[in-house]
């Protein structure tokens, strides 16, 4: 009885191993392997349009705005040049900085500039 258990155990296993020939590709591997060849391409396109695209474009705005900025503070330094120092007051109309309730941070705006906004906690 033992001597026929291996033989038996060996005859099973073969038999349960599947046997169909592997070499024809399916169509379903052509598509798969076309993917990732395609992947591969837009991959390396979208790298080269962020290295020589991207990149530079920024760097060229951050130079561009940059110069603009430097024009503005040389503007704002003329016209305190012209007035002793300080800003002209900026005209009062009655439908600008209207408070219907207070802010719970207070009177000013949230991200309050002295140098740039009006102090409405100095007018109460």
């Amino acid at each position: 009885m033992l001597r026929i258990a291996p033989s038996t155990a060996a005859r099973v296993a073969r038999l349960s191993t599947r046997r169909f020939a592997t070499a024809a590709e399916s169509s379903y591997e052509a598509e798969r392997q076309a993917i990732k060849e395609h992947a591969a391409q837009t991959t390396d396109l979208w790298r080269k349009i962020s290295f020589y695209v991207c990149f530079p474009a920024t760097l060229v705005t951050i130079a561009w705005v940059r110069n603009v900025e430097n024009e503005h503070e040389a503007h704002i330094e003329h016209i305190k040049a012209e007035n002793g120092g300080e800003l002209p007051a900026a005209p009062e109309y009655d439908y600008m900085n209207k408070r219907a309730k207070p802010f719970p941070w207070g009177q000013n705006t949230l991200f309050f500039n002295p140098h740039v906004n009006k102090d409405m906690a100095a007018e109460e």
